[in-house]
Order: structure tokens, then sequence, then C-alpha cells
């Protein structure tokens, strides 16, 4: 794909999302980073339901960690993995206190040490916590950059520094959320919806999905 394409496509984007941040609904960076951990292979709304009372209640590491193993699984067990999640949520909880004061590290290699912590999780932290212009790469963005040819690649981490070297610098603190809310709601899985696209003539996708007539 032709860079001006690419630029084309993130204009079209950012005006038509006009909201463009994580559907994860958090108060802090260590809410964040918990319903981000929760977030793996389940849905946005599913954890928003689980982290409503769970941070009513605690929404510190060290709240969590007086709350238990027992409870914390009580709250989240709606979730799809809830009890190797919240193995790691405990142990991550337990390293914050004892390592950053109950704070999340502004720091990408500091994070992934964090049990449960991978470089998608690190990166949303990082650019949606505290505004880097890290690109996060999920299950979504890697279909999009690939379906479109914005950005192939044959992993999420290939794709990833596909993105931060074509996208300019001046688009990167959003990008991952146009990409993500773009492949969540338009060009999703099974059968993109072509015909409702901003981006349908820009996108290089061969086997485009229209609405029969």
């Amino acid at each position: 794909m032709k860079q001006a394409s690419r630029i084309e496509i993130l204009e079209r984007l950012k005006d038509h999302i006009k909201d463009p941040t994580t559907e994860l609904v958090y108060q802090t960076p260590f809410e964040l980073l918990i319903a981000v951990v929760l977030s793996a292979q389940a849905t946005d709304v599913s954890v928003n339901k689980a982290t409503k009372p769970l941070f009513a209640i605690a929404n510190t590491p060290e709240q969590i960690l007086a709350l238990g193993l027992d409870k914390l699984k009580e709250h989240i067990r709606t979730i799809g993995l809830y009890n190797s999640k919240a193995a790691n949520i405990m142990k991550t909880c337990q390293l914050l206190v004892d390592k950053y004061n109950g704070e999340v590290p502004e720091n990408f290699d500091q994070l992934i040490e964090l049990p449960g912590v991978g470089r998608k999780t690190a990166n949303v932290i990082l650019n949606t916590a505290f505004g880097w212009p890290t690109i996060a790469v999920d299950t979504h963005i890697f279909r999009v950059c690939n379906r479109t040819r914005f950005a192939p690649g044959k992993n999420v981490e290939e794709v990833e520094q596909k993105l931060l070297k074509v996208v300019p610098d001046e688009y990167k603190i959003n990008c991952h959320h146009w990409l993500i809310l773009h492949g969540r709601y338009t060009c999703i899985a099974r059968k993109p919806r072509c015909g409702s696209c901003v981006i349908e003539d820009l996108c290089e996708y061969k086997d485009k999905v229209y609405p029969e007539t």
C-alpha cells in the first residue's frame, strides 16, 4: 500500500471515530491494568460488568491483596480463564507493592515483567494511561492491517513494528484505537461490512463482502 493511501485511511478514521479511546471503564492506571489483563479472550463489556463492583471495593494493589484470591475469583468468575487471571493479578499486585510502591510503572520493560502482562497490554497501558505514542496490536488490529494491506505481517509483533514505521508521528497516539474500533465494528472477522466502510475504496482486500440487494 502506498503511504498516501495510509494517511488518507488514518484521516478518514479520524473523522469517522470521534472518541478514539478504550471501551474499558477505568479511572486510574492500575484499574486499566487490571481491566486489560482481564480482557484477554474476553469482551470489554464482560470485563466492565465484573470490574465495576470489584473496583468499588478494591482498586489498588493493596486492596486487591487484602481482598484475597478467593474473593477476587468471585468477582471475575464470569470472565474466561478467571482462575489463571486471578492468580496473575495477585502476583502482579504483590510485585507492584514490593517494587513500585503500589504504582504502575511507566516503563515497557518493567510492565512486561508483571505476570499476565505481554507486549499488547504494556503498550495499551503506556498509550492509554500515560499518553505514549505506542501501538498495541491485538487480533482486531492484526486482521485489519493484513486484510487491508495497511501494515501486513506474519505475527502481531511484526505488524506492530510495521505500524510504528509507516504511521506518521502525529497519528500514533490514536492509531491503536482507530484500528481496533474499525476492526470491532466494521472490518469484523467473518463477514466484513465493506458496504458501510469509510475506507472501502482504499482497502486492498480482494474478497470484499457487500450486502445482498
